[in-house]
């Protein structure tokens, strides 16, 4: 049930979900109905629990889901965060083998930080590897130079 959805709590394979498999998709609905459900209740929950007992003089966040999680990120971490968005066009992902799933990749959990959220880095990952490479060399000089 979307109530208490969890993976440990269904005897579920936690690193098949990571990917982007059939398997995967076979929950995906259910964990962000769950997710939700705990989000509402207590919109830091998932970042609490993420970076519990972690102390890092820089905090580089990404793969955010949502405004309260970068909300949560700089409210309490403040100038030690840098704020980190991965991004594809559609062309590319399709390459990759995503399909569009409505009621999924519509959802706020998708796309909630589509707009509205200025993040200090925005990486363009769509295959070129030499890009790739020259704008995450960027960023680490870039963390370094801060710590």
């Amino acid at each position: 049930p979307a109530d208490c959805f969890s993976p440990q709590e269904h005897g579920l394979d936690f690193q098949r979900l990571l990917d982007a498999s059939a398997y995967k998709e076979t929950y995906r609905q259910d964990m962000i109905r769950w997710g939700e459900e705990k989000r509402r209740a207590d919109p830091g929950f998932f970042c609490r629990t993420a970076v519990e007992g972690a102390a890092q003089p820089v905090w580089v966040v990404s793969d955010t889901r949502r405004l309260s999680d970068v909300e949560y990120f700089r409210g309490v971490y403040g100038d030690a965060v840098q704020t980190v968005r991965v991004v594809a066009t559609e062309e590319t992902r399709k390459r990759r083998n995503w399909v569009f799933v409505a009621g999924v990749d519509d959802s706020e959990s998708e796309c909630g930080l589509d707009q509205g959220v200025a993040f200090d880095w925005v990486i363009a990952n769509d295959g070129d590897e030499r890009s790739l490479d020259e704008q995450l060399e960027t960023l680490l000089r870039s963390l370094h130079d801060r710590l």
